[in-house]
């Protein structure tokens, strides 16, 4: 074992007693990203190539703080996003509705489907649906201007047309055009503030999730 899988291994010791969830593949990928190499290239890491930093690296996540926010990126079906403050974290349950809404556009049989994401955050829904329906046209939908800049970011040079505005009285221009509206919007009722994990509750936008 190299240096590095050695503190791999106590990282994830240190991970999980801070209740994260998943410690070993998280201190994996925060290894992974400090050193520049793959998960599974780990065990090539010379001993003298080892960065300290990777134990801030950990500090942070045994804080709590979302892994995503540390390495920057987040990873939603075949998409690498840009995340941090300000934008909600894509989850991979919401893949599912990316799946759902891929199977609906196709039962329709339409050319080219008009697709609108309202909430859209970082763009991963919008995005998703923009590379797995090839001939789409699809317009994103997002109010916050803090997670709008995220949107942009992970939009630029694709199909998705970004638009600021209130998932209620959006693109009106598009009224009875749009083959199907998908959102990911906020659903957790105030009451249950208290039970929501802290990678969430202390670091997702209020508005995204509440």
């Amino acid at each position: 074992m190299n240096l590095l899988l050695a503190e791999v291994a106590q990282a994830t010791q240190r991970l999980a007693a801070a209740g994260v969830p998943s410690p070993r593949f998280d201190a994996e990928e925060l290894a992974a990203f400090v050193h520049g190499v793959k998960r599974g290239e780990l065990h090539h890491v010379k001993d003298a190539d080892f960065d300290a930093r990777y134990w801030e690296a950990v500090a942070r996540r045994e804080a709590r703080e979302p892994l995503q926010h540390i390495t920057g990126r987040a990873f939603f079906r075949y998409l690498e996003l840009q995340v941090g403050p300000g934008v909600f974290v894509p989850r991979p349950e919401t893949e599912s509705v990316v799946d759902w809404a891929i199977q609906a556009v196709r039962a329709m049989d339409v050319v080219e489907p008009l697709i609108v994401d309202l909430c859209t955050g970082s763009g991963a829904i919008a995005l998703a649906m923009a590379q797995e329906v090839p001939r789409s046209r699809v317009h994103a939908v997002e109010l916050s201007e803090d997670a709008l800049r995220w949107t942009r970011k992970n939009a630029e040079g694709s199909r998705v047309t970004v638009h600021q505005g209130d998932a209620l009285t959006a693109l009106p221009e598009l009224d009875g055009q749009v083959d199907l509206v998908i959102s990911n919007p906020p659903y957790i009722p105030l009451t249950e503030w208290e039970y929501v994990a802290p990678e969430a509750r202390d670091h997702d936008p209020e508005m995204a999730l509440f």
